[in-house]
């Protein structure tokens, strides 16, 4: 038995959830999101939590219990609280502003790097070195993150680039280190 999908999802406060045909759709204060669970693991609405329950015991009935249980979580955590992922800039002259809802991004190129985040995200520039990307949808908010870092990945000499917040970058020493 998988130990995180027969756990049941509890619905908060302020939450508004319908489930049809597999269709787990939630409705908060942060918007609306969907997940469409796989035909092989039964969905039910019970008070006010989810459970979930696989019709075989099969090897893939199994691996799609727990995946389906986090992602209806997911799905409700993201219209109740939202996600959040930070990324810090650093190198000299590297730095970001909005630009209306796209963000500018100065990365040592001979251009500005301009991102239009997708419908649904938010990003956000304090001190022009720490960028927060927000949504309700925690893939999407992932992929911005992810997109915006790809940008300029941080290097191993000096450590410049665009990092996630308190990631951990191995340097390397360099030419007068081989010594």
């Amino acid at each position: 038995m998988s130990r995180i999908g027969k756990l049941p999802v509890q619905i908060p406060d302020g939450v508004e959830v319908k489930v049809e045909n597999n269709l787990v759709t939630a409705k908060g204060p942060m918007g609306t999101e969907s997940v469409q669970v796989r035909e092989e693991i039964e969905v039910k609405l019970q008070d006010k939590e989810i459970i979930l329950t696989r019709k075989a015991d099969d090897r893939k009935s199994r691996s799609l219990h727990g995946l389906s249980r986090t992602l209806v979580q997911n799905v409700i955590t993201g219209v109740k609280d939202g996600f959040t992922k930070k990324l810090e800039i650093q190198g000299v002259g590297y730095r970001a502003q909005m630009q209306g809802t796209a963000i500018n991004l100065q990365l040592g190129y001979s251009h500005p790097v301009i991102i239009e985040p997708p419908q649904g995200i938010k990003i956000a520039v304090e001190a022009n070195t720490k960028i927060t990307v927000t949504g309700s949808n925690k893939q999407m908010v992932g992929d911005v993150a992810a997109q915006i870092r790809s940008k300029r990945p941080p290097e191993v000499y000096k450590g410049k680039g665009v990092r996630y917040e308190g990631e951990y970058v191995r340097r390397k020493a360099g030419k007068a280190g081989k010594k």
